[in-house]
């Protein structure tokens, strides 16, 4: 960035002087009302070619083969499938970012192929290697404190990013003063017209959703405000995390991207939707399906941590006749899944960590100064547990 603004600064020197050397080139050649009038007419010319010049230099940001702001951290474990394909697909963008993989003691040799291409593509790809799965949180929580960037990306070893996918989150999130993070528009992989995330949302019954899952691809093509980004692939302002924590590694996976989103809410910061930013996602690639005993304990875990987390009591109280049967349609849902019993021990998991000395370390202290925000969230729950049941 410094280098960018010495560059701009010589250009608008640059400018400056070359519009006083044509100042004192019509004054010296006019001398009558018309030469006055081609003089003036010289300036307002010279002044319009400034302003090019810097409609030029604030795009110049987004050309291809640049480097943006931005670190992208990709967790990975046991990614050998996709990882290569993901580093590509960021290399061959139109803004080049900086990447740092941090991997999660992989044993298929996935870590290998990042170390022999961060010794090709070095400084701007860098390893991290951790002797044991850590899990998601720790993983990215790694790679932000590495990143030496304004701004962060998480990006999901099983996907592929679109040529100007770093570039329009990139731009979003900058444009967006009171944004903490930008989400992706992720697709399918497997079927490419299909959207698998388009912007996260959680609503008072206790659930976290997916908006657009299963639409067809032309479908949510507007920007938005969302509840929370998809950590899949997502940009966030790194600064902010000095200000509500970073990822709370209690989640190990699962959730933790709602409940970072929703402590940036209560700060007021907003989350955002980019939708022509667009990544492609093979997903469950590590858990090994969409439903799975241990993706089933973990999120029902993490769902009872996440409300005794971020609710203040009262707050919990007010949203216990959504929270109620909505943690029971889930019960009945995994149960004729044949996981039923999964579920229930990832609740009770989720009622002592809650109560645990680390988790109660945890909870989000209420601020009265953050009232409003607390209200505006609630009134988006009830509203989103509409919007997720009329579909």
């Amino acid at each position: 960035m410094e280098r960018q603004g010495r560059k701009k600064e010589k250009t608008e020197q640059w400018n400056i002087g070359h519009r006083n050397r044509k100042w004192q080139y019509a004054k010296q050649q006019n001398t009558t009302g018309k030469n006055a009038k081609q003089k003036t007419g010289n300036v307002r010319n010279t002044k319009q070619k400034v302003r090019n010049s810097k409609s030029r230099k604030r795009s110049a940001v987004y050309d291809r083969g640049r480097k943006a702001d931005v670190t992208v951290i990709i967790p990975n474990y046991q990614g050998i499938h996709y990882l290569e394909a993901c580093l590509k697909s960021l290399y061959r963008g139109s803004l080049v970012p900086e990447i740092i993989v941090v991997d999660n003691g992989s044993t298929d040799g996935s870590a290998e192929l990042a170390a022999k291409l961060a010794l090709q593509k070095a400084p701007s790809l860098r390893l991290v290697r951790f002797s044991e799965n850590r899990g998601f949180c720790a993983a990215v929580n790694e790679g932000i404190r590495l990143a030496k960037t304004e701004y962060v990306m998480l990006l999901n070893n099983d996907t592929e990013v679109d040529a100007d996918c770093v570039k329009n989150l990139y731009r979003t999130i900058v444009q967006k003063k009171d944004a903490f993070s930008v989400s992706a528009k992720i697709l399918s992989m497997q079927q490419p017209e299909t959207i698998d995330d388009a912007g996260d949302l959680y609503c008072s019954l206790g659930w976290a959703f997916a908006l657009g899952k299963g639409k067809p691809r032309r479908a949510y093509h507007k920007a938005s405000k969302i509840f929370a980004a998809c950590g899949c692939a997502a940009i966030y302002r790194k600064s902010v995390f000095e200000t509500i924590g970073y990822f709370d590694e209690n989640h190990f996976a699962y959730l933790e991207d709602i409940d970072v989103g929703y402590r940036a809410r209560i700060s007021g910061y907003e989350n955002y939707y980019a939708p022509d930013a667009l990544v492609y996602h093979a997903g469950s690639a590590v858990s090994g399906s969409r439903y799975n005993e241990f993706k089933v304990r973990l999120a029902s875990r993490n769902s009872v941590y996440l409300i005794y987390k971020n609710m203040p009591f009262l707050q919990i109280l007010l949203n216990l006749p959504h929270l109620v049967p909505g943690f029971g349609i889930k019960a009945l849902f995994f149960a004729k899944k044949g996981m039923g019993r999964t579920y229930m021990e990832g609740i009770a998991e989720g009622i002592r960590l809650s109560l645990s000395k680390e988790g109660r370390r945890q909870k989000v202290p209420f601020r009265s100064e953050c009232l409003g925000n607390y209200v505006r969230v609630q009134m988006e729950l009830w509203w989103n547990t509409v919007r997720r049941i009329t579909g």
